[in-house]
């Protein structure tokens, strides 16, 4: 038994019977660089999590026609953003792609064909965040697009059928906000702790019960939740990662929040961690 096999023996031992599945309010771009406490508390769950094979993530910033997954052995940092300092600009997470995995992903999926994409790369949905789990860049990341032109109930059925890759040492992370309205940000406020404007207050009361109950059924028709909701959620790119992070949840699993606060009046960081329960 040569080197890599005895490494990969040892993590397919020391992993755990499935892995945890994350949702993360990923925020401002300037969150890659910044010290404040919402990467704090990135960090602070990654010291909690069993170290992965791979990472697949699913973000608001990959919305395509269709589903695609990257499969390139190195993955280009895409800095899809404009309008910050030069220092975010030349941040580059240097992570290894899979595409064994990325193969092993399209083979899984039924409920649509999944193209194998050499161009896209790690957008700052995912590097942003990703690099404060794994600083030393050493987990190998994949990302799956969200197809634009399908409803929430079809992206949930599409991350069940995902759900065999925790159990194969896989951490899936759903990143985008759930209360995410940049038109109507308060930027004059935007530092003041846990504000939110009150129907921002109304949105997130209604959607972390759902979240923490288990009753997701409403959020597949989250515009019919009244009027606070239509305007925490005015599209749906930065919402429908939660609802894979949730389709990932089997029935004993439990789920915990973390980073809950309101930004600027209009936006949310919560995040939402899914566990096994021991």
């Amino acid at each position: 038994m040569n080197i890599i096999e005895l490494s990969k023996l040892v993590r397919s031992k020391s992993s755990p019977e499935k892995m945890p599945v994350l949702f993360l309010g990923h925020g401002s771009p300037m969150n890659a660089i910044e010290e404040n406490e919402f990467v704090k508390g990135f960090r602070s769950i990654s010291e909690t999590l069993p170290k992965p094979t791979s990472i697949l993530c699913i973000s608001a910033h990959w919305y395509t026609k269709g589903s695609f997954i990257t499969s390139m052995p190195m993955p280009r940092t895409i800095h899809d953003f404009g309008g910050f300092p030069a220092e975010l600009y030349n941040v580059q997470y240097p992570v290894k792609g899979n595409p064994e995995l990325a193969k092993e992903t399209k083979k899984l999926v039924d409920k649509t064909e999944i193209g194998l994409d050499e161009t896209w790369g790690l957008d700052h949905g995912a590097w942003s965040v990703i690099k404060h789990l794994y600083p030393k860049a050493d987990v190998p990341v994949i990302q799956l697009s969200i197809d634009y032109s399908k409803p929430p109930l079809y992206h949930f059925e599409l991350a069940r059928q995902l759900s065999i890759l925790r159990k194969r040492g896989v951490l899936i992370i759903g990143s985008g906000n759930i209360i995410h309205n940049l038109r109507l940000v308060d930027f004059y406020n935007f530092n003041k702790d846990n504000y939110g404007f009150d129907w921002a207050i109304e949105a997130q009361t209604i959607i972390n019960k759902l979240i923490s109950n288990g009753d997701f059924l409403p959020l597949f028709n989250y515009e019919s939740l009244g009027e606070a909701i239509r305007l925490a959620i005015p599209t749906p790119e930065h919402f429908l990662p939660l609802i894979y992070t949730l389709g990932l949840k089997d029935i004993n699993d439990t789920i915990t929040l973390f980073n809950d606060k309101l930004l600027g009046g209009s936006l949310s960081m919560t995040c939402v961690r899914i566990d096994q329960k021991t």
